[in-house]
Formats: C-alpha cells, sequence, structure tokens
C-alpha cells in the first residue's frame, strides 16, 4: 500500500496521459502490463490513472492539472480502507514465496459477482513474476475473457512473464533516466540525495524506489550512509550481519554486489570477469529459490573485499 500513499505522481506524466486519453476516447486496453525496473514507480502510476478514473465523477476527483490524487476523493477512501468494490488488489502474501492459486480463485469468485454500481472495476496484480504456474492458468481463464466493464493492471519489474500471459496484454515499458530519478528522488524527500548518501552509492542502475529504501534501511540501522564509500557499507553488513534482521537490507547487499562488480569489471581482467559471472548466477539462484544468502555474502566478503 506505499504506492498508494504516494499521492503525487512525479514523473510518467506522459504514459498517464496516454492512458486518460485512451480511456476518454473508449479505447482503454483491458489488459496492461506496466513493465520497468523495481521501485521506479510502477505501482504509483497504476494507483493514479485507477483514481483518476474512479473519481471521475466524484466530489474532490483526481488533479489531472498536478498529477494528484485527492485524499478527500471517495474512492481514495474505499481502496485505502479495503472497501472498494471497484477494486482488487493481488499481491505476494506476507510469509509467502508466491502468488497462491487461492488468491485467483478468491479473485475470481468476487469478480463473478454483480457490480454495485456502472463505475469500471480494477484488478491491480503485482509482482506478477510471483504467479505460480497454477496461479497463471487460473488468471488466464478470467483474463481471456473478462466480464464486461473490468479491467486488469498487471506490474511486472522486468521480470520473465510467461508468453501465455504476456501475449493476452498490451505491454507498457516504463522507463526513467538517472537525472529523473535525482529529480524525483529529492521531490519525494524534499531534500538533495547527495546531501544524504555517498555518491558511490548513487549510480545508473538506482531507481527511486531504491534509493528511499537504501535511506529508510540506513537510518533504522543507524549506518552513515554519507560518509561510508561502497565497499565500506558491504564490509559493515556483512561483517555485522545486519541482513539477517531486515530482508529489504539483503536485496539491498545484493543489488550493490552487483554494481560493485560491475564498477569494477574490466574487459582485460578475466578473474573479475569470472567472479562477477560466478556471483550473478548464486545471486540469481538465491533469489529464485529462496536460498540461504549468509555463504554467499561470506564468499563475496573473503573473496573480493578482502582479496
Amino acid at each position: 500500500m506505499e504506492s498508494l500513499l504516494q499521492k503525487c505522481l512525479f514523473g510518467h506524466y506522459e504514459i498517464f496521459d496516454t492512458l486518460k486519453n485512451l480511456y476518454l476516447n473508449k479505447k482503454f486496453p483491458n489488459k496492461i502490463i506496466l513493465s520497468g525496473e523495481k521501485g521506479i514507480g510502477k505501482c504509483t502510476l497504476a494507483y493514479h490513472i485507477i483514481n483518476y478514473i474512479l473519481s471521475l465523477n466524484e466530489d474532490h476527483n483526481y488533479d489531472t492539472k498536478y498529477y494528484k490524487i485527492n485524499s478527500e476523493n471517495k474512492s481514495f477512501k474505499l481502496i485505502k480502507n479495503k472497501s472498494n468494490p471497484n477494486f482488487n488488489l493481488i499481491d505476494v502474501e506476507d510469509g509467502k514465496k508466491n502468488i497462491d492459486i487461492n488468491q485467483i480463485r478468491d479473485l475470481i469468485s468476487n469478480l463473478n459477482k454483480s457490480s454495485f454500481n456502472e463505475k469500471p472495476r480494477f484488478v491491480l496484480i503485482n509482482n506478477i513474476n510471483l504467479l505460480n504456474i497454477n496461479s497463471v492458468n487460473a488468471l488466464l481463464k478470467v483474463i481471456e475473457e473478462p466480464n464486461d466493464n473490468i479491467n486488469f493492471i498487471l506490474i511486472n519489474s522486468n521480470k520473465r512473464v510467461l508468453p501465455t500471459l504476456k501475449s493476452r496484454c498490451i505491454n507498457f515499458m516504463i522507463s526513467l533516466s538517472q537525472n529523473q530519478v535525482i529529480e524525483i528522488t529529492n521531490k519525494i524527500i524534499n531534500q538533495d540525495i547527495y546531501n544524504l548518501l555517498n555518491k558511490e552509492l548513487i549510480n545508473y542502475y538506482n531507481t527511486p524506489g531504491h534509493l528511499l529504501k537504501i535511506l529508510n534501511v540506513s537510518e533504522e540501522f543507524e549506518i552513515d550512509i554519507k560518509n561510508l564509500t561502497l565497499k565500506d557499507y558491504l564490509s559493515l553488513i556483512i561483517k555485522n550481519k545486519l541482513y539477517k534482521k531486515d530482508k529489504k537490507l539483503t536485496e539491498l547487499t545484493f543489488s550493490f554486489i552487483e554494481i560493485y562488480f560491475r564498477n569494477k569489471i574490466n574487459i582485460n581482467n578475466i578473474e573479475i570477469l569470472n567472479f562477477y559471472t560466478l556471483f550473478l548466477k548464486k545471486i540469481i539462484n538465491a533469489k529464485i529459490y529462496n536460498l540461504d544468502e549468509e555463504s554467499i555474502f561470506m564468499e563475496f566478503e573473503d573473496r573480493i573485499l578482502n582479496g
């Protein structure tokens, strides 16, 4: 629900206007995939276009001039309270690795019920790469021929999606330049990110969500992210095993290891290239199969940071 609470849309104005105009011209696709890097603002964009459509005829409707959700509109309040009959959110439940088939079955049951009003109905599915094969098959049955006025918006963080699902949707690629990432982050935190983070922690691969996560986690664990280099940051986290205390810190550590290698890669240094290939494979396997990350971090510290 963090994306819902972001009532101002920063960036992505062109794609928002495209979707808005498609709706006004009665050409809005009822099956959409928003694809882009994790943390780039795909869910926030989805919430904004959904609120724009649902609040069109409400008091305090969506502010298209400033791309802002009015927290007083009825649709926003109902979605925030998880009681909007025109909105369904599907995401991985706490403690689960995948979107369970029972979540899709409950969704289908809900969609088969009569609408409470004449408004469009929206299904927002986050992390579609975490749909297991049974969930995908169940979803395909309802997404192929959705009931009238039902719209699906699927969120994909540049992961592999089954072709059977992807082929039934219109895919919109979402991206930001590095300057846009910094500008958006600065607007969200209302200050200059370079005053808070060591410049080595800011790079081409960041997204606003990634930078905000660094700030939040580092504040929680009292990490001096202004004066620590990337190498020092990784050493501190691994040596003190801070990644065991927060899953978000594990994700950050994986991403910083990848960035560390990218910064060190030299086509003339075969050893670094081999290390990078080895660790990248281990990181991917750890994420896919939910393997223990400690051995990867310890090996990285021993062979790379202290090597």
